[in-house]
């Protein structure tokens, strides 16, 4: 097979810039008339045999792939920092301070009802587990933090977890009254005004100082 190098260069070029695989009569085009394309094709694909990248046909396209016993080389694990909204940090402590505790006992302390996917999002991230069920009609589940919460705090148990004092010793814990959406702060007689939505957009990183720093 006698294959010029230009037209090999030339395949080479067009197959690297391309952002889709490509077929032959897309890559004969743009060739001088006359050439074979596919004898091309066929040197460029044996040059890159050998390679950690290669010359790969598919479906009557072709492109450059990385080569098939690499692939679990090439792997990279990657941490990914998850973000919770600032409602879903206040249930996280209402539970960490009350559990065991059940959805309506959350509800009942926050104030407002508790979003659909709040709990589950706690749970899939780590940071909640069941813990039986209340024996109460109804039979409702309680929940609890779990072993991931602990580590991710550094606490080698829930007992040092901080107490009132120690909270407000660090400035830890806003002792003012609560304001409403428009800032006004709330009265003694006034009805509880809660200005956290559950739906609100994730913003809020989680860590100490955001789970320790809610207002009762």
């Amino acid at each position: 097979m006698n294959v010029e190098m230009e037209h090999l260069r030339l395949i080479e070029a067009i197959l690297f810039a391309s952002a889709e695989p490509l077929d032959e009569r897309a890559l004969a085009e743009r060739l001088p008339e006359g050439v074979a394309v596919a004898d091309v094709l066929a040197e460029l694909q044996a040059q890159y045999a050998p390679r950690g990248v290669n010359l790969m046909r598919r479906e009557g396209k072709w492109a450059f792939r990385t080569a098939t016993d690499l692939a679990g080389q090439l792997m990279i694990e990657q941490t990914q920092t998850r973000r919770l909204s600032r409602a879903a940090i206040e249930v996280l402590a209402i539970i960490a301070y009350n559990q065991p505790i059940t959805r309506a006992e959350i509800e009942e302390v926050r104030g407002v009802a508790l979003s659909k996917g709040t709990l589950d999002l706690l749970f899939e991230a780590g940071w909640i587990r069941p813990k039986g069920r209340r024996r109460t009609p109804g039979r409702p589940l309680q929940w609890a933090t779990s072993d991931g919460f602990l580590d991710h705090f550094g606490l080698e148990s829930l007992e040092d977890l901080p107490n009132l004092k120690e909270l407000k010793a660090a400035g830890l814990l806003d002792t003012r009254p609560a304001a409403d959406a428009y800032g006004n702060r709330a009265v003694e007689g006034d009805a509880p005004v809660d200005t956290l939505d559950d739906d609100e957009p994730e913003v809020e990183p989680l860590d100490d100082d955001m789970l320790l720093g809610l207002t009762e």
